[in-house]
């Protein structure tokens, strides 16, 4: 049986392209879920592909980003696939299917690009904030706390809870702005 894994990062991205691809290759059962890849925690739908899937079954993905960003964790799920005895294909990716030794070759190689560029893009992005703080530009996330009001509220002898409801913030806020 062929068992698709879609994902995407945020809830204003579409599943629709994945969901056909998994139509036009067969898959009989589908598991999505809207969820970040960057780990597996919180990821009931994958998990839930994972405990599926029985021997001589395969996992279909449409790309590898798509399963995980991390080698390690495609390699984790691989070998957890490989102990069932459930195949591993990603559609986009030159048909990459682990149930031949070419294709285990590939995955391996193509997870550590994967990975590789992921370290490239946060590396450029955190030159490019640095670039941007250095001239004067890149100020950081705006204080969601007013400061001024949360101190003046408590000189009025009002309770850290009382002022974070009055200011719609969380009462740890309010403790931290009044240490500082």
């Amino acid at each position: 049986m062929l068992v698709g894994y879609g994902r995407v990062s945020s809830a204003g991205q579409s599943l629709d392209v994945q969901l056909n691809a998994f139509r036009a290759a067969g898959c009989e059962k589908v598991f999505a879920e809207k969820r970040s890849g960057t780990s597996r925690e919180k990821r009931i739908e994958l998990s839930e592909a994972l405990s599926y899937v029985r021997e001589g079954d395969t996992l279909v993905v449409t790309r590898l980003d798509r399963l995980t960003r991390s080698a390690g964790d495609l390699h984790t799920i691989v070998k957890q696939l490989a102990d069932k005895g459930v195949s591993f294909l990603c559609i986009q990716q030159a048909g990459l299917d682990t149930s031949s030794s070419t294709g285990k070759l590939l995955l391996g190689m193509l997870a550590s690009i994967a990975e590789f560029e992921a370290d490239i893009r946060r590396e450029r992005q955190r030159e490019g904030i640095e670039r941007a703080k250095a001239a004067g530009v890149y100020k950081g996330r705006k204080p969601s706390v007013n400061v001024a009001a949360v101190r003046t509220l408590k000189a009025e002898g009002i309770g850290a809870t009382e002022i974070a409801k009055q200011l719609g913030i969380g009462r740890a806020s309010v403790y931290r702005e009044l240490q500082q």
